[in-house]
Parts: C-alpha cells; structure tokens; sequence
C-alpha cells in the first residue's frame, strides 16, 4: 500500500508542476494590471499642460508669468495676441486652455472633443484666478463632441473593443490554427482584423453613434489598429508560445490603454505613460479618430502613419517566425511536430 501510495505521489509531482507553472501567466497579469491601471489612472495630476494667456503687451506679459509662477511645473503657459490665435491652437490640439482677461466677464476658451478631462482642469485651474479679478468665468467651448458622447471617452471603449477582439483571437490562430503554415495564419489574421474593425465601425456607427460621419474613416483606422496587432501576436507567437497570452496584454492592455490619451491626456499624467503616447499604436488609433471626428483630418496622417509602422512591425516579425518554423521543420521529426503542436494548443488555451 506505502509503494502505491508513493507513486501515486511521484506522479503527481510533474502534473502539479506544469499546473503551477501556468499559474503564473494570470497571476503576473494581475500584477501588471494593476500597476499599470493604478499608475496611469489613480492620480492624474498636471504636467506642463499647454495653456495661454490672450493679450498684448507688458501687463499680458507679466499676468502670464505670475500664472506660471504660482502653477509652477502644473502648466506651460505662453502669451497669444489675439483671441483668433488661441482658437487655431485648440483646434490644432496644441494647447488644453485660453483664459480671455479682463472685460466684464474674463472667458477661457477651450475644445472638450480634444480631451473632457484636460479641459476640466483648465477650467478648475482657471476659475479662482478670475474670482481674484472679482467676475465669474466664462466658458466657451470651440470643438464640442456629439450629444451621444458628451465626454468623448467613447472612442476610448471602442478602443477596448476593437483591442480585444484583436488580441484574443491571435490565441485562437496561435493555438487552434497552429497545424497551418504562417502564410495562412497571416491571412486568417488579416481576414479577422477585416471582421473585428466592420464591428467596430458597426458599434461607433449605427449601434452607439459615436460617429456622425466618416464610417468609411473609421473601418479604415480600426482596421490597419487590428491587423498590426494580430500580426505581431501571430509573430509572437512562433518564438513565445504559452506566454504570448501575457505578453499581447502588456503590449496592447497594460502599455496600451494607458497610454492612449483616451480618459487622461499625456499632460495629466506621469512621465512613462505620457512618452509612450507619442508613438504607442493604441495613441494613434485614439488621436486618429478625433482628427477624423473632430478635427477636419487635421493631423490625421501623422497618426495613420504611426498605425502603418505598427502594421509593418507585424508583416516583418511574422515573416521571421515563418523563416523559422521552416528551419525547425527541416529538422524534426513529423513525430515531433505532431506532439509540439498538441501541447501547444493546450498551452494556449491555458493561456486564455
């Protein structure tokens, strides 16, 4: 009975092993998650957030710099002659806020479809400096986002949509597509990347109307967003295997939603999150949208072509993994490749 009983325990050993070593993808996720949601999202505060001081003159001049005196590295506050400036420059999304003194009600001008948030602030930073003057604030907003979306942060869930379509189905290419050669499940992920954006564009359009034109605009941008992203993981996948599943969601989760100006523009938050924005693909697919929705195309190349340096990532790193798979297939058994295949799809739907 103890001889049994032992083996039954030596077997076990390599089972609680392999289940204990799978463990660890949701746990670092959990982890991950965590610190990259508290750490973008918990305490938004300003950083350098571009606002301006309309007037001309000496006593412009130095009303703007005992703002920037008292606001310290909170703002980067410049002077702009005329009112007519200070639009332009919201409507180029360079600057958060314009504060209008003097008159019988001091204005700040600002574009909510930019961000709601910074705006926000503009307006919290702004308020007690026109009480100093004795009069109430007025506030004038020049690029206002559709009644269906009045804080703007649905093109933030659309990303979320979009994103996740996206990445969990390259678990599906990786794991229940693994038998097919890489040039099929490149084309299987551009075909999906076709599906996920049609929804996408299909959500923003017809079903929550966050978008009153530019459909065709909006499949577009969904589409070049989601097929870099299954063409990286379908890429990824060849040299990761079983830890693709977390590495998909610390590039295009953790990395990814935090950094893409959706809830907290770069200038409301910290420094890490704030430099990803510049050339994360998450970023170009928000900014991209709001250019399209908002902003007369304005900037809307810049961020086309940060989704097409993304996109052409995924063509060179699938294009690797099937130079690989071709050497590793020369020399192995079929034996082989049948058993590395079977627990690979295991692994991965672990993974999910």
């Amino acid at each position: 009975m103890s001889g049994r009983t032992s083996a039954h325990h030596h077997a076990a050993e390599p089972v609680l092993r392999h289940v204990l070593t799978h463990l660890l993808t949701p746990l670092l996720m959990c982890l991950g998650m965590g610190l990259a949601y508290m750490g973008a999202f918990v305490q938004p505060e300003p950083h350098h957030l571009p606002v301006a001081i309309v007037g001309e003159g000496p006593r412009a001049t130095a009303f703007a710099q005992t703002v920037k005196e008292r606001a310290g590295d909170a703002l980067d506050v410049r002077t702009l002659a005329h009112r007519a400036e200070a639009v332009d420059e919201l409507k180029g999304r360079r600057i958060a806020g314009a504060y209008v003194p003097g008159g019988t009600a001091p204005e700040l001008i600002v574009a909510t479809a930019a961000s709601d948030t910074s705006a926000t602030v503009a307006e919290k930073i702004f308020t007690p400096v026109a009480a100093q003057q004795g009069m109430p604030l007025k506030v004038t907003d020049v690029v206002t986002t559709v009644e269906d979306d009045p804080t703007g942060q649905g093109l933030f869930f659309l990303l979320v949509a979009v994103s996740i379509g996206s990445y969990a189905s390259v678990a599906v290419l990786g794991g229940a597509g693994a038998a097919l050669r890489m040039r099929g499940r490149a084309l299987l992920a551009v075909g999906v990347s076709g599906v996920v954006s049609a929804i996408g564009a299909l959500l923003a359009g017809p079903v929550f109307h966050l978008a009153h034109h530019g459909l065709a605009g909006v499949w577009g941008l969904s589409w070049l967003y989601s097929a870099g992203i299954l063409l990286i993981g379908v890429g990824l996948h060849t040299f990761l295997k079983r830890w693709t599943t977390l590495a998909m969601m610390v590039l295009f989760v953790m990395l990814n939603f935090t950094s893409s100006g959706g809830l907290f523009r770069p200038e409301l938050q910290n420094g890490f999150f704030g430099s990803l924005h510049a050339f994360w693909n998450g970023a170009g697919y928000v900014d991209g949208l709001r250019s399209l929705l908002y902003f007369g195309n304005d900037g809307l190349s810049r961020q086309v072509g940060t989704l097409a340096v993304w996109l052409l990532l995924g063509l060179l790193l699938t294009a690797a993994a099937g130079f690989a798979e071709r050497r590793r297939a020369a020399g192995s058994s079929p034996a082989a490749q049948e058993e590395a295949e079977e627990e690979e799809e295991m692994e991965e739907a672990v993974g999910v």
